[in-house]
């Protein structure tokens, strides 16, 4: 183990989302307390975030972009590697929490939305394969999370035909934190059925993906449907996406753009995608995706033919696992027949080499890497 250090820090602008517990457990509110970090205690391992003054309220991890392990009304002990990340615990603005209180009778207005505007998007990081290129994989991050973090991981996979692209979010008010700033892909209230989805958040990040994958070599036959005047290109690579989270519910809006052919908007989506996979996420604009396929028999080929790989664990506090299930649910109901849902026992909202594992092999095969049967 490496020697502790520590690091006694100018005072930082703090933001806290508490849980209380409350006799009417049917009203419902989030709200906010600030703080400061004096001071951070760091080993390999973990990294105890030492607060100025004692909060009111007990902190867990939800939504928080990385893991807290324990807390305290004085200390917030969390994960080493993601607390060291810019973006998830650290930035410009100092560090943000965000967790869940219980009191009250109202709620977050769903009529606080920002204005339409365009989004600047973070640092993208690359993984080069490391033997022949075969496919190229845009990989999404969560909520309040960065490219970089998921570069490293994706990095370790036995998957040595893969280039990983990894970009990451704008950074933007979210209605769920009450308008505090974070990475977002898109912004979001909540998960029930009737929350409002913002189209043109979604319509912005997908058009981001595609335009990531836009530079790799093609299919020129599937861009010639779309788009008539393309230029001619080889087919080299076959091209993916997936996601954590609000990454991968991010993926499946790209994936049901690529099977109607258009964004939201109406532009056409100009990538051909052979494989799709969501770990943790959920199907935003699902009320709609029926009327979207129905009618073209185009758009049920591309539907039931892409390969999608849906991962869940039945412990995720976050994006509790119906969610996850709905999803599947609603993708096999609207024509997406090549979709598969895997559940995990005890898993929360993280990742586990169980998961990564299946993961790899259903790239593998899906895709026609190195070392698989097909």
């Amino acid at each position: 183990m490496s020697a502790i250090q520590f690091m006694d820090l100018e005072p930082l602008a703090c933001a806290f989302l508490i849980r209380r517990e409350t006799s009417s457990r049917s009203q419902r509110r989030r709200d906010r307390r600030r703080g400061e970090i004096r001071k951070v205690e760091s080993s390999n391992r973990f990294c105890d975030l030492i607060l100025a003054k004692p909060i009111d309220g007990v902190l867990t991890d939800a939504s928080c972009g990385f893991s807290v392990s324990r807390s305290s009304r004085q200390h917030i002990l969390v994960d080493s590697y993601s607390a060291s990340n810019p973006g998830i615990a650290w930035g410009e603005r100092g560090f943000w929490c965000c967790c869940e209180m219980n009191y009250g009778s109202s709620s977050i207005s769903s009529a606080a939305k920002t204005p339409a505007r365009a989004f600047d998007f973070g640092r993208t990081h690359v993984v080069r394969p490391k033997g022949r290129h075969l496919a190229t994989v845009v990989w999404l991050h969560g909520l309040g999370d960065n490219g970089a973090s998921w570069s490293q991981l994706l990095e370790t996979l036995p998957l040595p035909n893969i280039k990983w692209i990894c970009p990451t979010a704008p950074t933007r008010p979210v209605a769920i934190f009450g308008g505090f700033p974070s990475t977002a892909w898109f912004d979001v209230q909540d998960l029930s059925e009737n929350g409002p989805d913002d189209v043109d958040g979604l319509d912005a990040s997908a058009a981001h993906v595609a335009n990531l994958l836009s530079t790799e070599p093609a299919d020129s036959k599937f861009l010639n449907q779309v788009l008539p005047h393309a230029s001619s290109v080889a087919i080299a690579v076959k091209l993916g996406v997936g996601g954590f989270s609000m990454g991968a519910a991010t993926v499946l809006y790209s994936a049901t753009c690529y099977a109607h052919g258009r964004y939201g908007n109406g532009k056409p989506y100009p990538v051909n995608l052979s494989a799709v996979v969501g770990l943790s996420g959920w199907l935003p604009c699902a009320r709609s995706l029926n009327n979207k396929l129905e009618g073209s028999q185009d758009a049920a080929r591309r539907a039931s033919s892409l390969p999608i790989f849906l991962c869940h664990g039945k412990g995720d506090d976050v994006v509790q696992f119906k969610h996850g299930e709905k999803s599947a649910q609603v993708l096999k109901s609207t024509g997406f027949e090549n979709a598969t849902f895997k559940a995990y026992n005890g898993l929360g909202h993280y990742t586990v080499p169980a998961e990564t594992d299946d993961v790899c092999k259903f790239l593998t095969t899906t895709l026609g890497l190195d070392g698989s049967q097909s």
